[in-house]
């Protein structure tokens, strides 16, 4: 089977390499891999919310890292996207605390009431469902995030709200 490649215009501007180039400041010439994930995090900002395989091997080049030091790191975390994915992303809690309270069952509606699946994208590019390890707010189970901002003690009441105002453009995803 043919692995699909998500093709993506590299547009490292003036603007981001001189945010690249503050980052990196912050470390000695020879530990320049120290600066890879606030780079990947700005980079990915400025990319639609994705890092597509050259794009990590053109922050390699900038770093002056082998390729093969992002795509691991790249792989690793789950807040690093390596295909498209919706302008609302709902990164729902998987670990123990949410799913005895029901986190599954409030990731499956959500995925039906959107008619997708787990880790897609619904068709108009508005959403993206995926499971994530633990966010760190065991007390407000079940719960997902949604940019930098945590949804919590989910229902579906709660879900249906959300989505609907999201499609709305109500909900702000960054707290910049």
């Amino acid at each position: 089977m043919e692995k699909y490649t998500y093709k993506q215009e590299i547009n490292i501007t003036p603007e981001l390499m001189a945010r690249i180039n503050e980052l990196t400041s912050h470390y000695p010439e020879d530990k320049r891999k120290s600066a890879l994930l606030p780079v990947l995090h700005e980079v990915q900002d400025a990319h639609d919310n994705w890092l597509s395989q050259d794009l990590q091997i053109k922050i390699a080049e900038i770093l002056n890292i082998q390729p093969i030091e992002v795509f691991e790191v790249v792989t690793f975390y789950t807040m690093f996207n390596q295909k498209p994915i919706g302008k609302y992303m709902f990164e729902f809690c998987r670990t123990s605390c949410c799913m005895i309270r029901g986190a599954e069952d409030m990731m499956d509606y959500t995925c039906q009431k959107l008619g997708i699946k787990e880790g897609e994208t619904t068709v108009d590019g508005m959403f993206t469902v995926v499971g994530v390890e633990c966010l760190g707010a065991c007390g407000y189970a079940p719960m997902m995030q949604l940019g930098d901002f945590y949804k919590e003690h989910l229902t579906k009441e709660k879900i249906d709200e959300i989505i609907t105002d999201c499609r709305a453009g109500k909900i702000t995803l960054h707290d910049k």
